[in-house]
């Protein structure tokens, strides 16, 4: 019983670590590689909108591709 609890114990911190290790290198690529996506676009303050960008924001990426940008109050 209690080398089966410290197995799952060992689990749960290897676990822990491969999430932190993702998580820092979602972070770094979110950094690195600009406003790209649907979720980068929002960790990063702006909406995504279909053609381009109103008046009073400015463009900071794309969202799917080219036509759908990425705009943030200026």
């Amino acid at each position: 019983h209690s080398q089966r609890h410290l197995l799952l114990l060992s689990q749960l911190h290897y676990a822990v670590f491969l999430l932190t290790r993702l998580s820092l290198f979602v972070l770094f690529l979110g950094f690195t590689q600009g406003v790209r996506n649907r979720l980068s676009c929002h960790r990063n303050k702006g909406v995504c909108v279909p053609s381009r960008c109103p008046r009073h924001m400015r463009q900071i990426g794309t969202c799917r591709g080219p036509p759908v940008k990425c705009c943030r109050k200026k």
